[in-house]
């Protein structure tokens, strides 16, 4: 089967396309690698086509859309500051993009679009664990316009028959996850910190549980989503299991510094996935206790990454509070 992943070259798409390339699907990766990494997918390059192309803009990187089955969109814009700092690029590079995306795949009869949402788009939950139709909150630019590109594929969906598939993930570790960005994601900031005997930097007291999915887990939710029936479809991926981030820094075996909290986030992440169990038979098999031990087995990954010393942090902080204000 000819598939096309968006993102293909970052964290989670490059995962995918190594998993569908050992299932013997025909893969074509689309990124502009602004935060994708060629790295990511160079032990099997030569198995998949790669297309360098910015989605927010149409062009001949549409054509590879020819006989396509299904595409996984996961290009985006990440990253709560900059999303602040500038609301257009984002709008542009998340929502427009997706536009893109459904417009494409409608001209070209793809059956399915299997779309990388986030659970930022609850903000603040009222419920915990939360559901699917907990109320729509985001609480900065980022998570609004992930949520944007969500209703655009469901309401093309119900318009032009491309099947679309949301699947709302929690907090997604793994190797090759960013430690770039203003606030890099945590696993790959931390073991940055850790392999340059760093102190971790956490963000407020620590005590705040975020529902943390090992990469397979998220790559065997992608897997099983192929073959959802319905027109559309929103499911929460997570494990319902949240943890502490002070429980992180002991499991990592670190010391760690404090740094203030950042105003619109969640105390906890806690994804409710009974209607994922129910309907694709899945659920999540790597403990948090297995996938750090797993991170820790392939720590020299982060060997360039950059460290988040405590002056850069606070730089970072201010700025935070800088365009909340």
């Amino acid at each position: 089967m000819k598939i096309i992943i968006t993102g293909g070259a970052g964290f989670i798409g490059s995962h995918l396309a190594e998993f569908l390339v050992k299932k013997n699907h025909s893969v074509v990766i689309i990124d502009n690698l602004s935060t994708g990494r060629f790295e990511n997918i160079n032990s099997f390059k030569n198995k998949v086509k790669f297309v360098k192309a910015d989605i927010s803009k149409l062009g001949n990187w549409t054509n590879n859309f020819k006989n396509v089955k299904i595409v996984f969109h996961l290009a985006a814009l990440a990253d709560i500051v900059p999303s602040i700092k500038n609301p257009k690029k984002y709008f542009q590079s998340n929502v427009v993009g997706t536009e893109n995306i459904a417009t494409v795949c409608a001209n070209y009869k793809v059956k399915k679009i299997i779309y990388s949402a986030s659970s930022s788009c609850y903000g603040i939950p009222n419920k915990y664990p939360t559901p699917e139709s907990e109320s729509i909150k985001p609480q900065y630019p980022y998570a609004l316009t992930k949520n944007l590109g969500e209703q655009i594929l469901i309401h093309y969906a119900k318009i032009y028959g491309v099947q679309a598939i949301s699947m709302r993930l929690f907090n997604v570790y793994g190797t090759r996850s960013r430690t770039s960005g203003t606030y890099g994601a945590m696993f790959g900031v931390f073991l940055a910190q850790k392999l340059k005997n760093k102190p971790l930097t956490v963000v407020g007291d620590g005590n705040q549980k975020r529902d943390f999915t090992y990469i397979s887990d998220v790559i065997q939710a992608f897997y099983k989503a192929m073959k959802v029936k319905k027109k559309y479809e929103i499911f929460n991926v997570g494990t319902g299991k949240p943890v502490s981030i002070n429980n992180i820094v002991k499991l990592l075996g670190c010391k760690s510094i404090n740094i203030p909290k950042r105003p619109g986030e969640p105390d906890q992440t806690n994804a409710k996935i009974k209607k994922i169990q129910n309907a694709l038979n899945w659920k999540p098999k790597i403990s948090i206790e297995l996938g750090v031990k797993k991170l820790l087995k392939d720590i020299n990954y982060w060997d360039n990454a950059p460290v988040w010393t405590p002056k850069l942090i606070k730089v970072a902080t201010k700025e935070w509070f800088k365009f909340l204000k």
